[in-house]
């Protein structure tokens, strides 16, 4: 029974045939009233594990969400799928919450989505008493535990729950949570012996890269370029550099818009409904930006500076690729993000700074290390990676290669030589030069082209030397000190230059990189020019119906269109992604793209029925 309403359900409202890994036992545990914790990775199908059972349990389901931006979201996504959902925030007229409450009241909601402030402020809950509350579903669990890389403090007023509400099932839900981070949610919920799901960390759709940043401006518009058309976020780490990157993309013809804490929330809002219009194509964001959106056509992420932890690079560059469809992940880096971290962490109490250093540590070792990145996150997240090569990322695909083991060593004892002939005073900028034999003033008049290092690795562009360095730096053997970045040797170090270890080094591509197997396999069979006109019939009903494209139908479905061609009502409903809902509401344009197109163009199409029950309009 729970099984065929589940089923009906997800075809009904979300045009989904089958479950995501876990979606069946996260959903199950709900229906069969029990806690659950929930850990799937962005676009492994998280909010439908509360959503389909909030739709098929007596009562309503109360959704605690920190942002209002994410509720909006989720809200116009679950009306356009037939879903009885509303939300209560702030940004709402009183005339509006009145109308919310309503029908709250009368039983007309299977959703409400909240913050975690007013679930639990003076007298909400009380007001709840005489209904029946299917479940309660905590989104963006992590947020509850210092331990994670969001937390806060209002989360934490959500213990009393389970004593105000006996014997409701709780459900709570993240993408990114250490093993750690998951007991302290269970404790700070005080949830009863829940069902633990862990999913799969691994994206295998997202394309992973990472580049020393050299020239921003030109390499965020080579990612760009790579994706006419379609939506991106760029993140910065500050705020000027958010408006200055911002205004150099529009002034070389990009259509980008800028977001960070620094703008005023009118601003703010203004920006972020331009890019979820799909009016500009990128977003250039401080990582303020991001939660608040479920977009799922976002094709490439760009770190233009390094995040300050693996779960905070795991979380924004999971916003792309939320579809399935592949998506890519280009990480831009340099030793500076990592002192610049190190600065803005030092005022924490002692144990939080050791965390923040280590895991900041680690962050800077996956940007410098030369094995897969697929493999590097999942590791660090606590699972086992079973395949030899990801066949999606820089280091697997060929765009990067390593040194053969006698000519790392050779290159890094050069290195590691000229900080010691420098007397370890001096940062990685001035070594190189000495290294690569610059005749720089700043090397001339300290005397340094008479060292026995000056020149050594001259046959090198500096910019390589340089990034050498930050390799050593990545990998321990050599560490920044002081305010200017002084370079000196490591214990480790010291064992290099004796010869007692080899490094590792990378060297740039020397043949061009293959396509990944997730981008061939997700175009087969796609007739790209469909697929264009349905993107823009999809735009065109979006802005008739005030929601975003990606609501209407996400990518995936517009290539499952382009990919059949389908002829009828019957056979648009097979696809994925469109249900009985979306069939009346959108089918009709669709299908008479989809039958012009062919006509046009003489490609077969199969018999109509007598009676198509969507209009072609």
């Amino acid at each position: 029974m729970i099984d065929n309403s589940l089923q009906d359900a997800l075809s009904r409202h979300w045009g989904f045939q089958g479950f995501l890994p876990l979606q069946r036992e996260a959903m199950e545990s709900l229906l069969a009233g029990r806690d659950a914790v929930v850990v799937l990775p962005t676009g492994g199908g998280k909010s439908l594990c509360f959503q389909a059972p909030a739709v098929v349990r007596p009562g309503v389901a109360l959704v605690v969400s920190p942002l209002i931006s994410l509720m909006k979201d989720q809200v116009d996504a679950l009306q356009e799928c037939g879903v009885a959902a509303a939300r209560l925030d702030s940004s709402q007229e009183a005339v509006e919450r009145r109308d919310v409450l309503q029908r709250l009241h009368a039983g007309a909601l299977d959703l409400l989505y909240l913050s975690p402030e007013r679930l639990v402020g003076p007298g909400f809950l009380e007001r709840l008493e005489p209904l029946e509350i299917a479940l309660v579903a905590v989104d963006e669990a992590h947020c509850i535990s210092q331990w994670g890389h969001d937390f806060r403090p209002e989360y934490r007023e959500l213990g009393l729950l389970k004593q105000r509400l006996p014997g409701i099932p709780l459900g709570a839900y993240t993408a990114t949570a250490t093993e750690q981070v998951r007991r302290d949610i269970v404790r700070q919920l005080q949830l009863g012996e829940p069902e633990v799901l862990v999913g799969d960390f691994d994206r295998p759709n997202l394309n992973y890269k990472v580049r020393p940043r050299t020239d921003v401006l030109a390499q965020v518009r080579a990612v760009i370029d790579r994706h006419p058309g379609d939506s991106g976020i760029v993140y910065c780490l500050r705020r000027k550099d958010v408006d200055r990157l911002c205004a150099r993309l529009n002034t070389a013809g990009y259509r980008a818009a800028p977001y960070h804490a620094g703008m005023s929330a009118v601003d703010r809002r203004r920006s972020q409904e331009r890019f979820v219009e799909e009016r500009v194509e990128v977003i250039v964001a401080t990582v303020a930006f991001g939660m608040g959106i479920d977009k799922s056509n976002v094709r490439f992420v760009v770190h233009a500076g390094m995040p300050k932890s693996l779960e905070h690079y795991q979380q924004e560059s999971g916003r792309a690729g939320r579809d399935g469809l592949e998506a890519e992940c280009c990480l831009l880096y340099s030793g500076g993000d990592y002192g610049l971290w190190k600065s803005l962490l030092k005022d924490l109490e002692p144990e939080p700074y050791e965390i923040a250093l280590k895991k900041l540590g680690a962050m800077y070792g996956y940007c410098t290390a030369a094995t897969c990145r697929h493999r590097a996150l999942v590791r660090y997240f606590g699972q086992r990676f079973e395949a030899s090569r990801c066949e999606a990322c820089d280091i697997c695909l060929g765009e990067v290669e390593r040194l053969e083991r006698g000519e790392a060593l050779t290159t890094a004892q050069k290195i590691l030589s000229c900080v010691v002939r420098l007397d370890q005073r001096f940062g990685a900028n001035h070594v190189a030069s000495v290294l690569a034999g610059s005749r720089s003033r700043a090397v001339l008049e300290r005397g340094h082209e008479r060292l026995s290092t000056y020149g050594l690795l001259g046959r090198h562009r500096r910019r390589a030397i340089r990034d050498w360095i930050e390799q050593l730096l990545g990998q321990g053997l050599l560490e920044a000190r002081g305010d200017y970045a002084v370079l000196n040797l490591t214990r480790a170090g010291w064992r290099v230059l004796r010869g007692e270890e080899a490094p590792r080094l990378l060297v740039p591509p020397r043949r061009p990189a293959r396509i990944s197997r997730v981008a061939a396999d997700s175009w087969e069979g796609v007739d790209q020019a469909l697929f264009a006109i349905l993107r823009e019939i999809r735009t065109d009903l979006a802005r008739q119906q005030g929601v975003p494209p990606y609501v209407v139908f996400g990518d995936a479905t517009l290539r499952g269109m382009a990919r059949t061609r389908p002829a009828t009502a019957e056979a648009l409903l097979a696809v994925k992604g469109v249900g009985r809902y979306k069939l009346e509401r959108y089918g009709g344009p669709m299908l008479s793209a989809i039958r012009g197109y062919c006509a046009e163009r003489g490609l077969d199409m199969e018999d109509l029925p007598a009676s198509d029950p969507v209009s072609s309009g």
